[in-house]
């Protein structure tokens, strides 16, 4: 039995890749911020199945103890100040954890098992300011934010660590990835969220931003199953995970509203406050690496994720 360490275990990507790694027959062990209240709630239904330790990604002490203690034999490092807005409020914990904590997690791997394998959650907000369309792993970096520039360190570190100490270490650049785990302040969670409030008579309409970005879109189910197979590969590499397929955010509303029988613009409000200090435009992934050298591809069509997601919240707030 192998023993998988996933710190960022009670987000989107963890539990989803808790649930996986289970299917395959592994021990798994999440790390866990110490919090007076704990937040659970994507993790319940797999309760008695994984084990969960305390751990930070500031604290370099815990990140030993924890990779001695727990041995894994896989490291995936998915915890993150990960929502970008928040990162130009508060930019110093974004670099510090989303940044700096990468280096932690590897230094504790390389003093401790240097035998594991390790993955880095890194983003395509590291493209930004795009210089190539489609982006792909040979793109450079132009990032836009200071949750896409910590991103770049944290890819960077990874590249460091697998070059100087011959570990086995990699990135996956995920594109955009939701699901109804997907947290309320992301757009694509919050028109879920919206659209069956609305349904619900809950409210009357939803405040919006840039409706003009782009994004590739795909099924965080979908995108934790390449993060493993990166780990399985006789050599460490870097992949794009992406659909490959752009939509914008008014898709993304049409998409949604329509799921529930209804016109998006009958609803939508534009809030000029919601409106990023520098804008990423439009990220396209090309994952054609992936799909040769994993052999992985996405099962989960767009139109088919914002149904999942509408008809979730929905059932959350009542709606038949």
């Amino acid at each position: 039995m192998k023993t998988a360490l996933i710190t960022g275990i009670t987000g989107q990507d963890g539990s989803y890749l808790a649930e996986f790694l289970l299917g395959k027959d592994y021990r798994v062990v999440g790390m866990v911020r110490r919090s007076s209240v704990d937040r659970f709630e994507r993790l319940e239904h797999m309760e008695g199945k994984i084990e969960l330790i305390q751990g930070d990604l500031s604290d370099q002490t815990s990140l030993d103890i924890a990779v001695r203690d727990v041995k894994p034999d896989e490291i995936y490092n998915l915890a993150a100040q990960s929502f970008v807005p928040t990162s130009w409020n508060q930019p110093g914990l974004t670099g510090e954890v989303t940044g700096l904590g990468v280096t932690r997690v590897l230094e504790a791997m390389r003093k401790n098992r240097p035998q594991a394998r390790f993955y880095q959650a890194s983003s395509s907000e590291m493209f930004g300011k795009v210089l190539e369309t489609p982006q792909r792993e040979t793109t450079p970096f132009y990032p836009r934010s200071p949750y896409g520039i910590a991103k770049v360190y944290g890819h960077w570190i990874t590249v460091n660590y697998r070059e100087s100490y011959d570990l086995f270490c990699c990135s996956g650049i995920l594109f955009n990835h939701e699901s109804p785990r997907r947290g309320f302040e992301f757009v694509s969670r919050k028109v879920s969220d919206c659209v069956a409030r609305i349904k619900a008579g809950k409210m009357e309409h939803i405040n919006m931003g840039n409706l003009d970005a782009r994004r590739d879109w795909g099924f965080a189910g979908d995108y934790v199953e390449a993060m493993w197979m990166m780990l399985q590969q006789d050599e460490p590499r870097d992949f794009v995970v992406s659909t490959g397929v752009s939509h914008s955010v008014r898709d993304l509303l049409d998409a949604a509203f329509s799921a529930a029988g209804m016109k998006w613009e009958d609803y939508v409000r534009i809030d000029p406050k919601l409106i990023r200090p520098a804008e990423v435009d439009t990220l396209i992934g090309d994952a054609t690496k992936a799909e040769r050298e994993l052999g992985w591809t996405p099962k989960v069509s767009f139109e088919e994720l914002m149904e999942m997601m509408v008809q979730a919240d929905m059932k959350r707030h009542g709606v038949a």
